[in-house]
């Protein structure tokens, strides 16, 4: 069968395992029913996550114009702490602001790579710990908007990574972390304004099943700007990447916006 349309990063529902799914504009797949057998990915072009436009794509799905002035991307969104729609004042868009960053929003920790520290809005839980293919993950703060959750995230950073090593999550390499107990540890580490949140009751630890037939020893990324036909044997799904036979990774999420015709 042929599947063609633009990029998004794929869409999840939480199982054991997680199942993963593709979603084109009039088409969907199921990628788990993929698993073990050859597929082939053909680069057809590029359109604009934002405008629709057939322009090439510059970050995050958007094309060069798109990112520069969407507030779907503005520096907020990496760096949390940056928000200011809590005190009325834009960075390019304020009604859009207020309605991201004025919700609840969740730090956690999570076991990928190695413990990590994250944010992320509390509608996204577990949805975005799946994303970056983590293990297992734990809440320690909900808090009403996104700039407390940032100034927490940075006062954990100087204890904690803040980033995914994509190699290692992908070799499924990582360190047996307790992370009930390692929530424990952080109270006196976040800000004064946010002790009120700290989660000091017993939570849910989450812990992720990925669709994996076999983890590989050693990866290489898949670049369809360099690689614009590619055909390998699905051995896996984690995160937002795509394993094959031989190594090759690919990973959906920094695709997005590419145009792409799918054969299984």
């Amino acid at each position: 069968m042929t599947y063609e349309g633009v990029l998004t990063k794929m869409q999840t529902e939480f199982g054991a395992p997680i199942q993963y799914y593709l979603v084109f504009e009039d088409s969907f797949l199921n990628v788990n029913q993929l698993l073990g057998k050859p597929m082939e990915i053909n680069f057809v072009g590029f359109q604009c996550l934002n405008c629709g436009k057939k322009k090439k794509i510059f970050r995050q799905g958007f094309c060069y114009d798109c990112f520069y002035s969407s507030p779907a991307v503005g520096d907020w969104i990496m760096k949390p702490e940056l928000s200011t729609a809590h005190l009325g004042i834009a960075d390019r868009d304020l009604a859009y602001e207020e309605k991201v960053q004025l919700q609840p929003h969740i730090v956690y920790l999570a076991l990928s790579s190695e413990v990590k520290v994250g944010v992320t809005r509390k509608t996204q839980m577990p949805t975005r710990w799946i994303d970056q293919g983590a293990s297992q993950a734990i809440a320690i703060v909900e808090v009403p908007n996104r700039y407390l959750a940032g100034i927490t995230e940075v006062a954990l950073k100087n204890h904690y990574a803040d980033k995914t090593n994509w190699r290692k999550m992908l070799t499924n390499t990582f360190e047996t972390i307790d992370l009930v107990a390692e929530r424990l540890k952080v109270e006196h580490l976040i800000p004064t304004e946010v002790q009120e949140y700290f989660y000091n009751q017993k939570i849910d630890l989450y812990e992720m099943q990925y669709p994996v037939l076999e983890y590989p020893s050693k990866v290489t990324s898949l670049s369809l700007d360099k690689t614009p036909n590619f055909q390998g044997k699905l051995i896996g799904i984690k995160g937002q990447y795509l394993l094959f036979e031989g190594g090759t990774v690919f990973n959906i999420r920094s695709s997005e916006g590419y145009v792409v015709k799918i054969e299984v």
